[in-house]
């Protein structure tokens, strides 16, 4: 099954090349340093997994995660440390990625799903 993810940090160059030495098969890479390109993102893509750089400040981070939350009910989030720097994030994302290798969501009956979507009041 193909997945989306969303790389988000403070450097667009770190992002790019991070993008261009992970070749995963049937998955698809966005990426974005700011909330306007997480709404963007969202927009364009059904994306699985979000992983946001640790070099971010913490309200902008906050704030990254709190519009996946609202974007959708179920893509993860996953924030990398600060202290291993730009160097830190390609290792991070392929562990996190190798980590969710067999993850597929499904709807549970009991989920409280929260996300705005097409229609709805909530947003």
């Amino acid at each position: 099954m193909s997945k989306t993810v969303l790389l988000l940090g403070v450097n667009a160059a770190v992002l790019a090349d991070v993008r261009q030495q992970l070749q995963i098969p049937e998955t698809k890479f966005l990426g974005g340093t700011g909330v306007a390109d997480v709404v963007s993102a969202f927009r364009q893509a059904d994306i699985d997994h979000v992983i946001i750089g640790g070099g971010l400040d913490i309200e902008t981070r906050a704030a990254m995660a709190r519009e996946v939350f609202q974007s959708s009910d179920r893509a993860t989030v996953h924030m990398k440390d600060q202290m291993s720097g730009p160097e830190g994030f390609l290792p991070f994302v392929r562990a996190v990625l190798a980590g969710l290798g067999g993850y597929q969501p499904r709807e549970s009956p009991q989920a409280i799903l929260r996300a705005r979507r097409p229609g709805s009041d909530a947003g």
